[in-house]
Formats: structure tokens, sequence, C-alpha cells
């Protein structure tokens, strides 16, 4: 097999896995802010409480075969369970192709979970549960530190130490200075995120960093333009962060040197 045959099949493969995690994900989304457990008791209809079958848990083709609806009651099923399963397998596939056969791509592929279940919940619920951010610090340095001895690359993950804490404190001043305008929430993911831009690089972690203001200050401008927000309304910003993060690990070091050329001429 080429080398180009293995990049397809691992990506092919790593969307294949992606479709099955968003599967779990769609549970985490809804249990993990009401505090219930992600494990028992099994995924039923929440409509007429019939058990999911297992055939009918096939990551979107179940809930095309059924056409949206619960096999028992007929009740909707709401799309965005394909949407998160499909976005899910999309994500993973991203990350894939960016790191191909290196072993930090399992550290990028646990970001890529647990980013797409952090922002659909923080989207709901305007909020970026402990349960998952806090332990995502303790799995994500075990991940890189796996993938440092692996590849003797200790700098990048002493960086990646240091990416966190200066993103962190980074939100952490900014939250003091404006509490109304950033949750604490916020800061704690921002850790994570600095730990992971910080493995990649500095022009990943400024990259990162703008682009979530930027992306957040775009789509909230708009909203106020076509007046579906106001200046006090409460936008999550959780997605803008995870959104400026992955463009940052697809791009940030591309970005960065744009940014060198034209301020050096």
């Amino acid at each position: 097999m080429t080398d180009t045959s293995a990049i397809v099949v691992l990506i092919v493969a790593c969307g294949a896995i992606g479709l099955l995690i968003g599967s779990f994900l769609n549970v985490v989304i809804w249990r993990v802010p009401r505090g219930q457990s992600v494990v028992s008791p099994p995924s039923a209809c929440p409509s007429c409480g019939a058990a999911i079958r297992p055939r009918d848990n096939l990551p979107v083709l179940s809930w095309l075969i059924l056409r949206g609806r619960c096999r028992d009651c007929a009740a909707p099923i709401g799309s965005r369970y394909p949407v998160v399963e499909v976005l899910t397998g999309l994500v993973f596939a991203v990350m894939a192709l960016r790191f191909g056969t290196d072993v930090v791509l399992v550290a990028f592929l646990y970001l890529a979970a647990i980013g797409v279940a952090l922002t659909m919940i923080d989207l709901d619920v305007k909020r970026l549960p402990n349960v998952i951010v806090l332990p995502s610090y303790v799995v994500a340095t075990l991940l890189l530190g796996v993938s440092a001895a692996v590849s003797g690359q200790w700098s990048d993950l002493v960086r990646a130490l240091l990416g966190m804490a200066v993103l962190y404190g980074f939100y952490f001043l900014l939250a003091l200075i404006y509490p109304a305008g950033m949750g604490f929430g916020d800061v704690k993911l921002a850790g994570v995120l600095g730990l992971y831009l910080g493995w990649l690089g500095w022009a990943e972690v400024i990259a990162g960093g703008f682009l979530g203001f930027l992306f957040g200050g775009v789509v909230g401008g708009a909203l106020m333009a076509v007046r579906r927000a106001g200046r006090k309304s409460q936008i999550p910003f959780g997605p803008f962060m995870l959104a400026g993060a992955l463009v940052a690990i697809l791009y940030g070091g591309a970005l960065g040197d744009l940014y060198l050329d034209s301020m050096l001429g």
C-alpha cells in the first residue's frame, strides 16, 4: 500500500469512527447539562420512552431509514442528531488529513470529540460543563505526553504547557476586567485550547486566540444587524473559541507567516 493510499484509508477510517463517536456525543449533549449519566439507562425515545433498538442506532443511516421518526410512536426525531454525527465524522477526517499517521492524531481526535460536544452544549444552555472541560486538562496532557515520548518532541510538550498557561492567563485577565463579557467556563476552555495550540507553535496560539474573537465579533455584529441580538444579549463564546482553534490547527502556521510577511514587507 502506498503512502497516499494509507492516508486515504486513515482518513476514511477516522471519519467512520467519528460518525460512531458522534452518535455517543448526542447522548452526552443531551444528558450532561441535565446531570444525567451518559452510560445508563440506554437511549430511549424522549416522547414514548421506548428503548432505541440496536438496528436503529446506526449513525445517520438509521435516521434516514426511519425518516426522522421514532419506530414505536412516530414522534419526530430532530435533524440535529445526524448533523452532530456528520459533523463529528468530518472533523475526525480533517484531523486525520492534518496529522496523518503521527501518534499525536489521537490527542487531536479527543479534542475534536469534546469540541463538538461543548459547542452544542454551549449553544443549548450557554454553559461549558466542568465535567467535560476539567478532565480534558489531564487527558490532553497525557495524550500529548505519550506523543512526546514516542517522537522525542519534549520541547513541543513544554511549549504546549506554556501555551496553556498563556491562553488561560489571558482569558482570566479578560474575565477579571470585564466579567459580564467573559465567563469562567470560557477561561477554563482557553487553557485546554492553549495546550493543543501550544503543541503546534506560538503562531497557532496567537491565531487561535485572535480568530475566536474575530468570529465572535463578526457573528455578534451580524445578529445585531438583523435584530436577533442586542448589546446585552448573551451569546455563547465557546463555539467561536473552538472554531478559531480549529482554523488555527489547520492554517495557523500559514496565517502566522502571512502576518509576518505583511509586517516586514
